[in-house]
């Protein structure tokens, strides 16, 4: 897309600003490192532009934290006191269970939840950004791990993409995580997969910080 251009316009009767200024829902997905990081650079623009940002992690660990969590509250802080970028929410949303699913249904997760346990507050959890879509609460949304719960089943993948699709106003929508389902693929203006060239761990190396949080 040279210059910023699309190769084709399409004859939809819409204007380029009314194709401009459409809410995009956009799905990072793949087995390569930086799905989230890329998710929360797209946040970060989002706040710079004077838009609302709301993160909702479904995170591996209710304790687990990632430097850009402390980042964008700074940045709330400074919307909040001085007017600058836009405001700023950033939500755990669940129980603090793995990515790396027990094996069994009845297991106990590390965090000490079962799967219903978990499964229940991934739901809890969706059902509370549904409300928001539906209210047009924030401008734009980071869903980050999110594609865990659905493939798990926790979460209905047909009623994410409905409410996706029907979503009201000019919301942005960033969903992130491995193994991404294929309606939810189909409904996303943006999909980009991370592939794995190479990773420090392949050479037994550990995740360090200002790296990998």
């Amino acid at each position: 897309m040279p210059q910023g251009r699309p190769p084709v316009v399409p004859e939809d009767g819409l204007t380029t600003r009314a194709r401009r200024t459409a809410p995009v829902l956009a799905v990072h997905t793949g087995v390569g490192k930086g799905k989230s990081t890329a998710a929360f650079g797209m946040a970060l623009r989002a706040w710079n532009a004077g838009l609302n940002v709301a993160v909702f992690q479904f995170v591996k660990s209710a304790k687990w934290k990632v430097g850009e969590e402390s980042a964008f509250a700074e940045l709330g802080r400074l919307h909040a006191e001085r007017g600058i970028g836009g405001a700023v929410e950033w939500h755990k949303m669940g129980g603090g269970w793995s990515w790396a699913r027990p094996a069994r249904p009845s297991a106990q997760s590390r965090t000490g939840g079962s799967d219903a346990d978990h499964a229940g507050e991934a739901r809890e959890g969706w059902a509370e950004i549904a409300r928001r879509l539906a209210e047009q609460r924030h401008d734009f949304y980071v869903l980050d791990e999110f594609t865990y719960p659905l493939k798990w089943g926790w979460i209905a993948v047909e009623d994410v993409v409905e409410v996706l699709r029907a979503r009201p106003g000019r919301q942005h929508v960033v969903i992130t995580g491995r193994d991404a389902p294929q309606p939810l693929l189909d409904a996303a203006d943006l999909v980009t997969e991370m592939t794995k060239i190479r990773h420090p761990m392949d050479a037994g190396r550990k995740g360090q910080r200002g790296i990998e949080w």
